[in-house]
């Protein structure tokens, strides 16, 4: 595993894009602070610019440096059992292209060992975003993965390929007050 992190690292510190296994699903990222990386993810992906980007944390800590307040009840969320991704208002410090048009941002803390140290190396969120192209169905397993999207990420991640992934996190909503609403 750690050969694989410091080429996915190499390759992120030179905005590339990867294509890696999550806590959830196989994602198409990238540092979450790359702004002409992020472009290069939606337009790989056939997205809608209208259409934000989930970032993944390392640690609750981290969502200090990117909010000025943390809502109540983010914590009890962020660690519930099932991958939660929580959209907050009002994000700092991260690209505004991985924001909502309404500036809200989704984030997860993710619990993957690979996905943990990769945040932790890289000293950034890293963008998570499902490796299908937009509209389609996500991938179970890596061989469902589109081809055109294998050939033009700037490298995948040679680990659980083999694993079924049928997992997307639970999406939810904490306004500036704590008030929650379930999204997915």
């Amino acid at each position: 595993m750690i050969e694989e992190i410091n080429n996915t690292i190499k390759i992120l510190k030179q905005g590339g894009i990867i294509l890696y296994p999550t806590d959830t699903i196989w994602g198409i990222g990238c540092d979450a602070n790359n702004k002409k990386a992020i472009r290069k993810i939606y337009n790989l992906k056939k997205r809608a610019k209208s259409k934000a980007l989930i970032i993944l944390i390392a640690e609750y800590a981290n969502l200090y440096k990117l909010m000025n307040q943390v809502p109540p009840n983010a914590y009890n969320e962020m660690h519930n059992e099932k991958p939660t991704t929580v959209i907050f208002d009002d994000v700092i410090n991260i690209a505004n292209e991985v924001s909502a048009e309404d500036k809200s941002t989704a984030i997860r803390l993710v619990k993957d060992p690979f996905c943990k140290e990769l945040i932790y190396k890289l000293k950034s969120p890293l963008v998570s975003t499902s490796a299908n192209i937009s509209g389609d169905n996500n991938p179970k397993i890596f061989s469902e993965i589109n081809q055109e999207l294998i050939k033009n990420v700037d490298y995948v991640v040679n680990l659980r390929k083999e694993e079924i992934m049928i997992n997307p996190s639970r999406i939810i909503k904490i306004n500036r007050d704590g008030i929650k609403t379930n999204i997915r």
